[in-house]
């Protein structure tokens, strides 16, 4: 019973025993349980569900928004406001904290809500069989020991041991990752050395019929399933800081350390220089603090994410965290799933081989669209080529099961009911002509269907008065069967060499790592309606070789050219897939991922590595991963992890959800992906276009690049704050600057500009470098110099040429005292604010690039930037014309002389920053 085993080991047990031990074991019968068994084991046991995935409380979500190091930073800075008596920049401080953590929290919760559910693969109704009788019922309410019918296209509610199964074909692909159906058995399976989802005779929640019928009594519900081990795993991976994140981390430190240690020196400096008081020399202390805290960088940085999600949303990429898209362009490596992600999932017929000729199969997936043409070099083609065409396709469609349904009734796109290798043929048949209205003038009379000791499938069907047999399956158990071969309409005989050319065809065709079938007929010379006679022994003998169809699981269009452009910005892709190796290795040739000869390694080598060979391994290139199970993904994502990948996993199924949950950037799929992949990734792409992974990487480095500029931007207006206060102490002089004004700055001036910074396109060659390194920080040494050294001392240079300009304008001379008070100084520190301000202008433009002239990138290129500095230009004159503003701020109107000098602030900046950019390109040359 379920209670006394877990998933893994006993689960064998079930697929070894026969089917009256499983009935017995789980104390059901093939009636089914009873109404009232049923209701007493769904009190037992629980619903068939999920437990729900863990979630913090919306509060403590919300609370961690208001507790990072860069926010408690902050609340830091608002209690120095308040021990120094200034009111006013306390609650300025708050308010841009709480704005920005319910900014944050919004942002996060809706991109949530958007990717959100868990549990919506499991289907809503099911039929079992209760008292005898088959009923629907929610899907929730299935109990072990409850027998379940399962039909054509219908969702597998549970983990069930098959007790009959007639043509069954599950598709896997969710838990697998394998891209064609595999056959279910009823019978007892040898389980030695067998994984559970490779047992024939059991079948899984989560999953889907792709063709046939079967029952199945459940051994095992909800989260007792596989598909409920898979997500108990995904959802112990603890998920890791970004890469921006542990950025903002060391920047909040560094701030910290330096304005704590320049307030330390001032202190002393005011005490034992200046002569200030030791109550004065703290509020002095407090200042330089404050004017070190970028209070704005937090909001500036959450808006500038923020933009970065509209901006890959608008391009199909749903990011459900912030700091998931500067993750993305920060990654070094991309793990990627193959059935779904790099192919359509969709069984797409690509040649035809006849002996009169060979064909190319255009159009993709199940929409019957696509010439099919004769190679042009084809020797063997002759005039009636065409006409044996048509008889390979119309007797290999006859011989299938499986429908299309066109666009309409809720599809947006064709869709197949079935076994999707026979749909890929329905659609090959479609595209000459011969539609499911033409097929059905040919009736069915008898089948023979598919199992896995004869390896084909036969039908007998009407054709022109006559029975005829029409055969599909391997090429291996069809040949050896066939007498003759069809060729200009008739038959021939097989001598050796048209059975040298068949073979041959064959191994070509799967050498390229299509699935081939081989197609067959006989005229089987009984009346028709003489059903008795049907056995296979006497219908699949003497047949007719009709031609070979090589199909595959496509990729998509746009695939080749996103791993061209993931190479030539310096990512390193790697397949891992839960498909057949040397199928894999076909896509990744096809797509440009790997050459010839890629090593491939399946789950089982990996089983047998250590950490030492596994690690030594991830160092070579032409890596192909295949047949690996979720525990596998896991400890790839690790390895590389230790090796200081920044790694990136995409993925479709819930085999996959483990791996995009450990992974530093999870990429799901969001059309035809499952619920569980959809939860477990960071970014979801909306319409599973792998090109735009591409995308969202260059939107991620252009992000990264954007905080750079910002915070250079941000930093650079720090030293003209703190300047004022040094030469306050150092040279006696009144101070130039007070700490409202620099709060005036850094939380009302200073933020739009900045966050136009943070809305710049990406540079043009920024898909060109290699990704940054982990050891390359946001305030790396050159960062640093040219924020504090070189922007910022141009700035300070002209501020206090301000500042002492209005003094001299006045009268005042070098050696005698200045007024510390009255209008003449509210006009100086105007002076100093607005030259701030005026410099700032001409950083914002400077700050655009690091290396690019600006004169390259052009005045107008950012038409949010132009909008910034005219509002904060706007905002200046505010501050300084609005009286009450003004005398809040302690501000003074300006004469027109002051005008003039603070114009020439901006050019004055920028041409020495452009200077500087020529002679680094001149000795970069």
């Amino acid at each position: 019973m379920q209670e006394s085993c877990s998933y893994g080991s006993e689960v064998a047990s079930w697929a070894a025993a026969s089917i009256d031990e499983v009935l017995i074991g789980l104390d059901t019968r093939r009636n089914g349980l009873t109404v009232q068994e049923a209701i007493a084991r769904l009190g037992r046991y629980g619903p068939n569900a999920l437990p729900p995935a863990f979630h913090r409380a919306w509060y403590i979500e919300l609370a961690a928004n208001f507790i990072h190091l860069f926010a408690l930073l902050l609340w830091a800075g608002a209690a120095l406001a308040t021990i120094a008596g200034m009111p006013q920049l306390t609650w300025a401080i708050v308010t841009v904290i709480v704005i920005n953590g319910v900014f944050s929290y919004w942002q996060e919760h809706e991109a949530e809500r958007a990717a959100e559910a868990l549990r919506a693969l499991l289907p809503r109704q099911v039929t079992v069989r209760r008292d005898g009788v088959a009923q629907m019922i929610p899907a929730s309410e299935v109990v072990p020991g409850d027998l379940v019918e399962l039909a054509e296209g219908e969702a597998i509610p549970a983990d069930a041991r098959l007790i009959v199964a007639e043509r069954l074909r599950v598709d896997l692909s969710s838990l697998t990752g394998e891209s064609r159906p595999v056959p279910r058995f009823a019978h007892a399976a040898d389980v030695v050395g067998q994984a559970p989802v490779a047992l024939p005779n059991l079948v899984f929640a989560g999953t889907t019929v792709a063709g046939g019928r079967g029952e199945a009594v459940v051994f095992a519900t909800g989260g007792a399933t596989e598909f409920g081990r898979i997500a108990s795993l995904t959802q112990a991976q603890r998920e890791r800081p970004s890469p921006l994140q542990q950025e903002l981390s060391r920047v909040t430190r560094f701030v910290t350390v330096l304005a704590i240690a320049l307030g330390v020196v001032c202190f002393v400096a005011g005490t034992s220089l200046g002569g200030l008081s030791a109550a004065a020399a703290f509020l002095f202390a407090i200042g330089i603090i404050v004017a070190n805290i970028p209070e704005g960088l937090l909001p500036t940085l959450t808006l500038a994410l923020a933009f970065g999600v509209r901006r890959m949303a608008a391009r199909k990429a749903l990011v459900k965290r912030l700091s998931a898209v500067e993750t993305l362009g920060a990654a070094t490596l991309i793990l990627t799933d193959k059935t779904g992600t790099l192919t359509e999932n969709e069984m797409t017929i690509r040649e035809l081989w006849t002996a009169a000729a060979r064909y190319r199969v255009g159009g993709a997936g199940y929409e019957p669209v696509g010439a099919i043409e004769p190679v042009q070099d084809e020797t063997l083609r002759s005039a009636s080529g065409d006409d044996d065409l048509k008889e390979l396709l119309r007797t290999a469609a006859l011989c299938c099961d499986a429908r299309l349904l066109p666009p309409g009734g809720g599809r947006v796109r064709w869709q197949a009911i079935g076994d999707p290798t026979e749909a890929a043929i329905l659609v090959a048949a479609e595209k000459i002509g011969l539609t499911e209205a033409v097929l059905s003038t040919w009736p069915r009379l008898a089948e023979l269907p598919f199992d896995s000791t004869r390896k084909r499938m036969t039908t007998i069907q009407r054709i022109d008065g006559h029975a005829i047999a029409c055969v599909k399956g391997a090429t291996s158990e069809i040949l050896p069967r066939c007498k003759a071969i069809l060729r200009a309409g008739g038959g021939q005989a097989i001598d050796d060499e048209m059975l040298r050319a068949i073979e041959s065809a064959h191994a070509t065709l799967t050498s390229r790592g299509f699935r081939v079938l081989a197609v067959a007929e006989r005229h089987t010379g009984v009346p028709v309606g003489d059903h008795e006679t049907w056995r296979a022994d006497d219908v699949e003998c003497d047949l007719t070789f009709v031609g070979l169809l090589a199909m595959e699981d496509p990729p998509r269009p746009e695939v080749p050219k996103a791993v061209e452009d993931c190479r030539r910005a310096g990512l390193r892709i790697v397949m891992v897939t839960g498909d057949d190796g040397h199928t894999a290795a076909a896509v990744g040739r096809e797509i440009g991922l790997c050459g010839e000869q890629p090593r491939i390694i399946t789950g089982a080598d990996l089983d047998a590595m250590d950490e030492a060979r596994l690690s030594a391994l991830l160092e070579g290139d032409e890596l192909v991963f295949a047949r690996v199970a979720p525990e596998h993904k896991l400890r790839l994502v690790e390895a590389y992890q230790k090796q200081g990948e920044v790694v990136a996993v995409t993925g479709d199924g819930v085999n996959d959800a483990p791996a995009l949950r450990r992974a530093d950037i999870g990429v799901a799929m969001g059309a035809t992906g499952t619920d569980v992949a959809r939860e477990a990734a960071d970014v979801v792409l909306a319409d599973d276009n792998f090109a735009s992974i591409a995308a969202a990487i260059e939107e991620g480095r252009g992000v990264y690049d954007n905080v750079r500029k910002f915070v250079t931007y941000i930093f650079a207006s720090n030293v003209p704050e703190i300047i004022p206060f040094v030469a306050f102490v150092l040279l006696g002089i009144p101070l130039p600057l007070t700490v409202m004004q620099i709060l005036a700055v850094d939380l009302g001036t200073d933020l739009l500009p900045a966050l136009a910074l943070g809305m710049e396109k990406p540079e043009p060659d920024i898909m060109q470098r290699p990704p940054r390194s982990r050891r390359d920080r946001l305030l790396n040494l050159s960062t640093l110099l040219r924020a504090y050294g070189w922007l910022g001392m141009i700035e300070a240079v002209l501020v206090m040429f301000g500042f002492f300009a209005v003094y001299w304008l006045a009268g005042w001379r070098p050696g005698e005292p200045m007024a510390d008070s009255g209008s003449l100084y509210a006009t100086a520190t105007t002076m100093s604010l607005a030259g701030i301000v005026a410099c700032q202008v001409g950083n914002v433009f400077a700050c655009r690039s690091q290396r690019e002239s600006i004169f390259h990138l052009g005045l107008t290129g950012n038409g949010t930037l132009l909008t910034g500095i005219a509002v904060e230009i706007a905002l200046l004159l505010i501050l300084i014309y609005v009286p009450p503003v003004a005398s809040v701020f302690g501000l003074a109107p300006l004469a027109p002389v002051h005008w003039i000098i603070l114009a020439a602030f901006a050019p004055a900046l920028l041409l020495l920053e452009e200077a500087r950019k020529v002679a680094l390109s001149l000795r970069g040359g």
